[in-house]
């Protein structure tokens, strides 16, 4: 077997140990985290189905950050839907055979890579040219955006500039899942772009991109606003209360 496939298995595998295991560690310790006062931002739902609903809106349509700045909306709005289509059409990678929306959306996947990138630069722009962001702002928030802003070039690269044999790719895929290690084409762009994903993939429980599963355990959105209707008592609190 290659050295070189054989370096990339090697990889992905603790990569991919990496993300299920720190991400899962990361949900844990929010879930754990105690949430002593009321603190929904108002105008706030006052049920529980309610708190779902605006979920669901902050998920689908980014609602807060809409009211709060409409050219950061659309430029993430477009950076996340768009990577939701890359992700989609990239599970054909490790299908076989592939599913019939999987197939349908191919089209759509890849050209969202082109709104997946704008979308990067229009974010990475204002973290120079807001001075209020840019004063905020870390090398590490830089980082981030420079690493997804390669990841999609480099995708586009070999979709559209320099090709490679996606159907030896599919086959190195599918050995992963099957711990059956196949050669992996000698293409330095996807070289790259693998190795790109895999840092993704490495640093993503130890970064601010968390903020994916965070949002489901922000106390300012998960909370109903009922303080008047009951007294909101963290589960640590009541325990010492007995």
């Amino acid at each position: 077997m290659p050295a070189l496939a054989l370096a990339y298995a090697a990889l992905f595998y603790a990569a991919t140990a990496v993300l299920v295991v720190g991400v899962a560690l990361k949900i844990r310790s929010y879930w754990v985290t105690p949430a002593p006062l009321k603190i929904p931002t108002t105008p706030a739902p006052t049920t529980h189905g309610g708190v779902a609903l605006r979920l669901a809106r902050e998920v689908v349509f980014f609602e807060s950050l809409f009211k709060s700045s409409k050219w950061t909306w659309i430029f993430g709005w477009m950076f996340h839907a768009a990577l939701l289509l890359v992700l989609l059409r990239h599970l054909r990678y490790f299908q076989q055979p592939v599913w019939t929306p999987v197939a349908l959306i191919q089209p759509f996947g890849t050209y969202a890579g082109f709104a997946m990138v704008a979308g990067l630069a229009g974010l990475w722009a204002r973290r120079w040219l807001v001075d209020r962001v840019r004063y905020i702002s870390t090398p590490s928030d830089h980082l981030h955006l420079a690493l997804l802003l390669a990841i999609g070039l480099t995708g586009l690269g070999m979709r559209f500039v320099r090709h490679t044999d996606i159907v030896a790719v599919k086959a190195f895929m599918l050995g992963l899942m099957r711990f059956d290690i196949q050669p992996l084409p000698a293409d330095p762009v996807l070289l790259v772009h693998l190795a790109l994903v895999a840092l993704l993939m490495l640093i993503f429980p130890i970064s601010k991109l968390l903020h994916a599963p965070g949002l489901f355990f922000s106390p300012t959105r998960n909370q109903s606003d009922n303080a008047r209707e009951g007294r909101h008592v963290a589960a640590w609190a009541a325990a010492l209360e007995k």
